[in-house]
This record gives structure tokens, sequence and C-alpha cells, in this order.
């Protein structure tokens, strides 16, 4: 399965809203385009949204007409703006962003389109690279015979790549490890029941779908024998942006000594941020509380609040698993460590 596919002058992705119901393949010509796909949640995800968002600039690039350096840079400046604002949490996007103006700056201008494609084609083998490996790592966490609980999509639909928390239970399952997953329904868009059950059945992996405020009933009646979730930024000190509904999960685990993991790939680690406080949180549209697919579930007038991630503080992170390691407390100090070694 290939959610972002590059095939020359264009970007070939899943539309996810389309997922269980239909697979369905969007070709996109235009940056904006990729902008819009990605704002839409037609590609979602951190890694593949910096991914998607690589070739998108990629393709803009290739659509400039310029004379000179100076103004094909100006031109370009106006495509990363358009990135930028597609969506403010996950920081893959702007480090995509910033991998690819710097190598706009450095270029020749006679190889500058063409270097921006293999910079963007870079990006997207590392993140396969790199999830492929941390969910290798990871799967050492998962003893045979676990229920695992994991919570939005974190599998290739999210990465472009093997995948995150999903990844680490597939390479369990690879590895010949008997394993269960218990699945949160994800509220209000059912990343959980459309994504990541879909992903899981794919793979032939035992799936039990739950909806989000069942959570506390599975883990206080040790039914779950440890929780895995993805990321979509971590600060300095191991504060962890996830989906909305991560922080309640990480508290639960902890009141009821279930190991909580954020698996995720160093692309996903800030250091600029010395905490979760200074992490962008994403409000969208209410109406996606107050309807599902069309059908209003509240009265008409109600005021519906739509945060898309909250914080979970660090000290309620058992682990982090990245592709250089397994990080664990303090994590002020070895999160800089695997980030240097990269």
């Amino acid at each position: 399965m290939n959610p972002v596919e590059w095939l020359g002058n264009e970007l070939k992705i899943i539309d996810q809203t389309q997922l269980p119901g239909k697979l369905v393949f969007v070709e996109l010509r235009d940056y904006a385009q990729v902008v819009a796909a990605i704002k839409e949640l037609k590609v979602r995800g951190a890694p593949a949204i910096g991914v998607a968002a690589a070739y998108g600039i990629a393709l803009g690039a290739q659509d400039i007409q310029a004379k000179d350096k100076a103004k094909f840079l100006s031109q370009f400046g106006k495509i990363l703006q358009a990135f930028a604002a597609a969506r403010p949490t996950a920081v893959n996007l702007f480090q995509a962003i910033d991998r690819m103006k710097k190598v706009a700056t450095a270029a020749d201008f006679t190889t500058i389109k063409q270097a921006l494609i293999d910079e963007a084609k870079a990006i997207h083998a590392e993140e396969k690279t790199a999830t492929e490996h941390l969910s290798r790592l990871g799967a050492g966490l998962i003893k045979d015979g676990f229920t695992v609980l994991t919570h939005c999509n974190t599998g290739p639909l999210a990465t472009a790549g093997y995948g995150t928390a999903s990844g680490v239970i597939r390479a369990a399952k690879e590895q010949g490890k008997k394993i269960e997953v218990v699945v949160t329904e994800t509220r209000p868009l059912l990343q959980g029941a459309r994504l990541t059950a879909w992903e899981l059945m794919q793979d032939n992996i035992p799936t039990t779908l739950i909806t989000d405020s069942m959570a506390g009933y599975f883990l206080s009646r040790g039914k779950v024998n440890c929780v895995i979730v993805g990321a979509d930024r971590i600060a300095a000190n191991g504060d962890t942006a996830n989906k909305i509904g991560t922080y309640t999960l990480a508290v639960l685990a902890k009141e009821n000594g279930i190991p909580f993991y954020v698996a995720a790939p160093t692309s996903t680690i800030d250091l600029t941020l010395k905490s979760g406080d200074e992490i962008p949180i994403e409000e969208r549209n209410p109406e996606e509380v107050t309807t599902i697919g069309g059908i209003r579930l509240a009265p008409k007038g109600v005021t519906a609040a739509n945060p898309a991630f909250d914080i979970t503080p660090h000290q309620y992170i058992t682990a982090i698993i990245t592709e250089e390691g397994i990080v664990s407390k303090p994590y002020a100090d070895n999160l800089k460590k695997v980030i240097i070694t990269k």
C-alpha cells in the first residue's frame, strides 16, 4: 500500500476521508491541490503530512517560470507559505518546509527543480526507514500474549511508511507473537474506527473496537497490557502532542499501572520548544463534533469546541520509541542524544 506516491509530474495519494467504505486514489497535479488535501485530511498523520508537503513543494516548483534564481525564490516563498498555513501542530510539516527551503537556497539555478524532487524523495525514504526501524525496536516491548490499546491512526496511512504505534504492533506480529489490539474509535473524526481498524484487519491482527469512553473500563479491568500511541510533536522535555484524548489515556494508564509508550520518528521531536505549553493546538470546525457523515447529532445552535490535539505531560510517558533507540527519562537529557546521533 502506497498512501503517498510520486509519479514524476504529480502526486498520488489515498483519499483517507473515503475509507473504509472506498479505497480511492487521487492524483494531485499542482501544489494547491496538495495543500487542500492536507487541510481536508485526505492525507494526514505527522510523517505523511511532511512527506506529502515535500512532494507538493517540489510539484509547485516545477511550474515556476523565472529567468533568474532571485525571481524563482520569490515565487517559491509563496508556495512555502501556503504549506505552512495548512496545519499548525505536526512539526514534520515545518521540518519538510525548512529542508526544501534550504535545498532551493543552496542549489544551482539550472538544477534547482530536480534538486527539490530529489530532496522530497529523500524525506520520504528517510521516513520509511525510520518508521520501520522504530517499529522493530518497539516490538521488543511487546510480549507474546499481550493486548495493546492504541488511539487514533498510526499505520502506513499516517506515516507514508511502516507505521509508528501501529508499526510496533505489526512488527510484534511479524516476530510471531500472538497479540490482540484494542482500538479506540477516536472521535470526532473516527480515525481509529475508520482507519486503524481497517489497517489492522488488512494485517490479520485480532482487533476490538471500543468507544473512547470505554477505555477506562478496559484499563481498570486488567484487559490491557500496555498503551502505544503516536505523536504529532514532541517537545524537548518529552511533553507530547497527539490526537485529542491521548492525555486522558495516559492518566488512566498511570492510575492503573499500565505502561504508556509514544512511538515516533525523530523528525517529530522539536527541541526548539521547551515544553508542551509551546506546542500550537489546531482548532477544527465545530461541525465535526455536532455531525457525523453529514448527520446532525446535536441541536442546532449549540456551542461546540473541537481541539484536534492535546498535550500529554512527560511524566505520564513510560518511554518514547524512536528509530535511534528507546528513550527513557529524563527526556530533557536523553531526547537530545537521539537527535545528535541522526
